[in-house]
């Protein structure tokens, strides 16, 4: 029982399932399958996620914890929920700003920020608020790179995402995503939309290093600019 209790078997926070590195394996491997076969499951992206980050996740938590925005991120644990936002003040906010563009993005893509899933198989409180925080802000970086949520836009922001982050799940759906997009729409991601991706992914400062919810009224342009991401295309 000790070596149990030693190896961490106890829960972390709320919602935590302590697993062995099989067991990670294992559901690293289905969830794999089935994010391949339905993209859209989003809960086997995010189990995928949790189960194939133990590299990235802390190498993402050191980069926060060295830049003074990302420090007081990690300190302070904001959330992107639709019970700390104030929609209204967004809505009001003027065209072109983070807060503004957030929110029209948010109702013609027609998604919450309340669907994210709530992490359960990182071993570790502070990594599991950094991957939490990591799909919070994915509508923001939707948002950022001006791109829909069809899944021709969802391949490019995971290409993004995974120069960014170094998360497998991310270089997985960045890798098999294409593979039902129409020729046409291949063309387009593998001559201009991937290259521009790539380019501005290895470009920019960490994403997860911007208090977001600080910046609602700063212009998209500049934010984009003070990353370094390049226009998009």
């Amino acid at each position: 029982e000790e070596e149990e209790e030693e190896e961490g078997w106890h829960r972390l926070y709320p919602g935590h399932i302590p697993t062995s590195s099989l067991q990670k394996a294992l559901l690293a491997a289905g969830s794999a399958a089935m994010a391949l076969y339905d993209p859209y499951r989003h809960d086997m992206v995010a189990v995928l996620g949790e189960t194939t980050g133990c590299l990235a996740l802390p190498n993402l938590r050191d980069k926060m914890k060295n830049h003074p925005e990302g420090y007081c991120i990690l300190q302070e644990r904001p959330h992107i929920r639709l019970s700390t936002l104030d929609m209204a003040r967004l809505q009001g906010l003027p065209d072109g700003s983070l807060g503004r563009e957030y929110v029209r993005f948010l109702e013609d893509n027609k998604v919450s920020p309340d669907t994210r899933m709530l992490p359960k198989f990182v071993d570790d409180e502070e990594l599991a608020y950094v991957i939490l925080r990591y799909r919070e802000v994915h509508d923001l970086m939707h948002t950022l790179l001006g791109m829909p949520t069809n899944m021709l836009g969802e391949v490019v922001v995971k290409w993004f995402e995974a120069i960014q982050t170094g998360l497998p799940m991310c270089v997985l759906g960045a890798a098999f995503g294409p593979i039902r997009l129409s020729t046409r729409k291949l063309q387009v991601l593998a001559t201009e939309l991937v290259p521009w991706a790539i380019r501005s992914g290895l470009n920019a400062s960490c994403v997860l290093n911007v208090y977001y919810e600080q910046r609602w009224e700063q212009p998209v342009e500049s934010l984009r600019e003070e990353l370094g991401i390049f226009p998009p295309p």
